[in-house]
């Protein structure tokens, strides 16, 4: 399907928003929830167990009730709609037990909305492999824009973050209206109904006896163990130390992740997709040494670079992994495999590092109340290595899958 201009610009305005919401209350919400609910690391960590546990639900929601019943851009807009009333009053709540619940509600029925869009976007492209990436490149630079808001607004050094959940709230609820207008994307037909094997993508762990396949498998969840660490604990750690506006100066990172992935096709033909992981691996390492070492004044470059890495980091693991499964998974399981591997990585992998880092953090608690930070980033990196070496050791590259021919 040809897509013009009009379609083009309607689909850019979805993604704009969509990554504009979760943008405007992630990316500070440790801060949030240290300083204004008094939160400890462990229950930071907790609050950011939302988005695994959406991850882990998204499949179930997508997959049982828009893939069977729904057009996709109607579920998605009653999503967000229901996501914007969660936000909204998440922000409202004075204890963490309350403020839980309701951003839990809000994850699990924004996490679903990725899907949605990248179906809506890819029903109505000819060529998405050359179509997607001009169209999902303004969901980075609305993610871009809602950190340059915070920071410019002045949220962070006054006090003023639960402000982030009412822009949050706005953003979901006009993309929940806007989603009406979009393109009419109904069920794809099927040949019967949905199976919990099906939703889950459990046809492709047929692809898990092939060792290659494995060994990445395994890494890929092991890599969002120390990835938790980033999430979860920058922006307080960017703030502790004195880092005027940063959510704003956090935004650098998805600058880099627009500007590498623009080169990630030339990475792969020149380095093949084993050196190319490795990268990505060896990327999150460094970082967090960066992290480790830099601080607000004489080394805020260190921290700057560390923050400039996201690109190398996401894309050169994430984004190289994903086509690294379209290249190996045969053709009937390549979309199985897929949701298999999101589900590892954003749902287990992630949950596993949101269980173990905030313990780790609030071990490390000083007696002014600000953290040990160079020792606790010295951990993910430690882990980060590890996993390389794991990585590097067994992987052996391969182009197909005879297992599930």
């Amino acid at each position: 399907m040809r897509l013009d201009a009009l379609t083009r610009f309607r689909l850019s305005t979805m993604m704009f928003l969509e990554f504009f919401v979760w943008g405007a209350w992630f990316v500070t919400l440790g801060t949030y929830l240290a300083n204004d609910l008094q939160a400890s690391g462990s229950q930071i960590s907790l609050a950011f167990l939302t988005q695994s546990l959406g991850a882990i639900l998204a499949p179930f929601i997508v997959g049982l009730i828009a893939d069977r019943f729904f057009a996709a851009q109607r579920i998605l807009g009653v999503l967000h709609l229901f996501s914007a009333v969660m936000l909204f009053l998440a922000g409202r709540q004075e204890d963490f037990g309350a403020f839980f619940v309701f951003a839990l509600l809000a994850m699990v029925s924004f996490m679903p909305t990725l899907a949605l869009a990248n179906s809506i976007s890819f029903r109505r492209m000819e060529s998405p492999e050359k179509q997607f990436p001009g169209v999902r490149v303004f969901g980075t630079i609305g993610w871009i824009i809602a950190g340059l808001l915070i920071g410019w607004l002045g949220w962070e050094s006054g006090d003023a973050l639960s402000n982030t959940f009412v822009m949050a709230a706005i953003g979901s609820a006009l993309l929940g209206v806007y989603a009406f207008t979009l393109p009419h994307t109904p069920p794809e037909t099927s040949d019967g109904p949905a199976t919990v094997r099906d939703i889950l993508g459990l046809d492709a762990l047929a692809l898990l006896k092939t060792r290659s396949y494995l060994v990445f498998f395994v890494a890929s969840i092991l890599i969002c163990i120390p990835l938790a660490f980033y999430y979860n604990f920058t922006n307080l750690y960017l703030n502790e130390i004195g880092v005027p506006g940063a959510a704003a100066v956090q935004s650098l990172g998805q600058v880099s992740e627009v500007l590498f992935l623009l080169i990630m096709p030339l990475m792969l033909k020149k380095l093949g997709i084993k050196r190319t992981l490795l990268i990505g691996m060896l990327a999150w390492a460094a970082r967090y040494a960066l992290f480790a070492f830099g601080d607000a004044g004489s080394m805020i470059w260190l921290v700057i670079l560390g923050l400039l890495l996201h690109g190398v980091c996401y894309d050169f693991f994430f984004v190289a992994g994903q086509i690294y499964t379209d290249r190996f998974a045969p053709k009937k399981v390549r979309s199985a495999a897929q949701g298999l591997i999101s589900l590892a990585t954003y749902g287990v992998g992630l949950l596993i590092g949101s269980l173990i880092s905030g313990p780790i953090v609030d071990a490390f608690l000083a007696a002014d109340g600000t953290h040990r930070w160079l020792t606790i980033w010295l951990i993910p990196a430690a882990l980060a290595v590890l996993v390389t070496v794991f990585f590097a050791s067994l992987f052996r590259e391969q182009e197909t899958a005879d297992a599930v021919r």
